[in-house]
């Protein structure tokens, strides 16, 4: 497994990735990235775990708003096969619990 080295919000992190999944990944941290700034930059909330929480539930209600049949977008955060929305926000709570890191987890 390959490690590279991403910024969130940002703080570095090292992020363990298979091999040919860097772009996947780094389209996924970027994803990420843009959906925490905003929330940030809007004033409202200032603690990284909250903003984390609230952009992880703003990315699930995407993916939920996906119709079942729909294939993944280009930039999909999370698995490339579709899939049930909860096996997706799964996915992507255990992205953010890796992104945090020592700031904490989620669940």
């Amino acid at each position: 497994m390959k490690q590279i080295e991403v910024t969130i919000m940002g703080q570095s992190y090292i992020l363990g990735c298979a091999e040919g999944g860097e772009s996947a990944l780094l389209e996924a941290v970027n994803h990420v990235d843009r959906e925490m700034c905003s929330i940030r930059d809007a004033g409202k909330v200032k603690a990284r775990e909250r903003i984390a929480v609230l952009a992880a539930l703003n990315l699930a209600f995407e993916l939920a708003q996906r119709p079942p049949s729909a294939a993944p977008p280009r930039s999909a955060p999370i698995s490339a096969a579709p899939a049930g929305a909860s096996t997706d926000v799964e996915a992507l709570v255990r992205r953010i619990d890796e992104a945090l890191g020592q700031d904490g987890q989620l669940i």
